[in-house]
């Protein structure tokens, strides 16, 4: 007879608890993503339950389980490839390696679905506690990927059996984030010259540069004026507005639409989004219209225009939001020309008839004066010379015989070496053609039947004065 007896046999374990997690979570800074500044953390992957010899032709080793990218959990289409993580060995239970100095221990590396071995051990025992593993993400992964918001995992295992994996998977965290990355905060646009009107486009623009828009989301560009109006500063310190609305917002990108401003938010891309690129970064132009009539218009006047845009960008759904502000000043020097076309620089007087001497006479040259001035001015007139000369010699003949005066405008004024006014609060004017009247009355006219036959010359000039 065969008596069969059964032995109960148990054991426990005191010492160190081990506990599984889930995952390890990597928190991506926003502002490494969008500088593209390298970052590095430490991270346990596994412990060793106690101290034990290496086992024999077997390195440690890690590797992918499934997809060999990081794949986006909620948008399983969007990935980054393995190696925008690099690891490398840290230390065990606190020690750092080398454990043997006939050991190896490779650099970083990243995850692939073949196993990569970590350590290299020759001989001897391995620590105990938590093995510590280096991450490094190099700069160069966010220039050449695009990380959109969210997480992104991949699932990992490994090869030795006194080591236990203490996360089944590497998540990387993406925060939502979107910021004006860069672009100019002021702009500043001089114009001295008459030409710049003269031949301005039939649409006059100003670049204020390009702008670039770091973002983990898609969003949207939206624009408005701080104000209704343009602040307008005279020369003479005299304020007035412009209406906003005469300036547009573009760019170059055709994403954005062309629209005037106004002092409300505006959707600049009511047909599109702007997504999330490569690097994380999206660069447009931004610039203003101004139409060629509206400029002569509103913008001739000599002074300061100032006027600020608020530019936003806000997320597709609405979460998150950031704005920048734009001043813009245009300043307009005084500008002002007088010119006389070459036909018509002389004015020929006669005389050679008894009528000539008793009615005088009258001349209208038409168009002889072409004038610009962007500020209030008055035109004057006088002579560099209180006599009229001949042959460059003065002569007995008064300049005061001659009137001259301008077609519309005051009264004829005697011509004398003082100033006088011919055309008063004048109102800013682009290449305005005047009709410039002159007469010798007939008693200056009986004045000159003494004189001397021969031929007598003075000098008319023509000035601006600001008021």
């Amino acid at each position: 007879m065969k008596i069969l007896g059964y032995i109960l046999f148990g054991f426990i374990l005191l010492g160190n608890v081990f506990t599984i997690h889930a995952q390890v979570t990597f928190t991506i800074p926003e502002y490494k993503i969008f500088e593209r500044i390298e970052g590095n953390a430490d991270a346990t992957i596994m412990y060793s339950t106690e101290r034990r010899k290496w086992r024999k032709n077997m390195n440690p080793s890690l590797w992918v389980v499934g997809s060999e990218n990081f794949t986006h959990t909620s948008l399983p289409n969007l990935t980054l490839p393995t190696n925008i993580l690099l690891w490398q060995l840290h230390s065990i239970g606190g020690v750092d390696p080398l454990f043997h100095h006939h050991d190896y221990m490779p650099g970083f590396q990243f995850f692939t679905s073949a196993p990569q071995a970590w350590y290299y051990p020759s001989k001897g025992r391995h620590p105990e506690g938590n093995i510590v593993f280096t991450f490094n993400m190099p700069s160069s992964a966010f220039a050449n990927n695009k990380f959109v918001a969210g997480e992104y995992a991949i699932y990992i295992d490994q090869n030795y059996p006194e080591f236990y994996l203490t996360t089944t998977s590497i998540v990387l965290n993406v925060p939502k984030a979107i910021t004006w990355f860069s672009g100019l905060n002021n702009s500043y646009t001089l114009l001295n010259s008459l030409n710049s009107y003269r031949y301005a486009p039939s649409q006059v623009g100003t670049n204020f540069g390009d702008y670039t828009i770091a973002s983990t989301v898609d969003f949207k560009f939206f624009a408005k004026s701080a104000s209704s109006t343009i602040q307008f500063t005279s020369t003479s310190g005299e304020q007035g507005t412009r209406n906003i609305g005469l300036i547009k917002l573009t760019s170059d990108n055709p994403k954005i639409a062309t629209l005037p401003l106004t002092a409300n938010w505006q959707d600049f891309t009511p047909s599109n989004n702007f997504n999330v690129e490569v690097g994380n970064r999206n660069t447009f132009e931004i610039s203003s219209l101004i139409s060629n009539s509206d400029f002569k218009t509103h913008f001739y006047e000599a002074g300061d225009y100032i006027f600020t845009i608020n530019l936003g960008v806000l997320s597709t759904d609405g979460s998150i939001y950031d704005i920048h502000n734009l001043t813009y000043s245009l300043r307009v020097e005084p500008l002002s020309e007088i010119i006389v076309p070459p036909s018509g620089n002389t004015v020929n007087f006669t005389f050679n008839t008894a009528e000539h001497y008793q009615n005088g006479q009258s001349q209208t040259v038409f168009n002889q004066l072409r004038i610009s001035n962007n500020e209030t001015y008055e035109l004057n007139v006088k002579t560099d010379s209180p006599y009229f000369k001949i042959g460059g010699i003065q002569s007995n003949v008064p300049a005061a015989i001659l009137e001259v005066g301008v077609e519309g405008g005051l009264p004829p004024v005697t011509l004398s070496t003082t100033s006088q006014k011919i055309i008063s609060n004048g109102t800013p004017v682009l290449d305005k053609n005047l009709n410039i009247t002159y007469r010798i009355s007939p008693r200056a006219a009986r004045s000159l039947v003494s004189k001397e036959r021969d031929t007598y010359s003075i000098n008319v000039i023509y000035s601006f004065t600001a008021l």
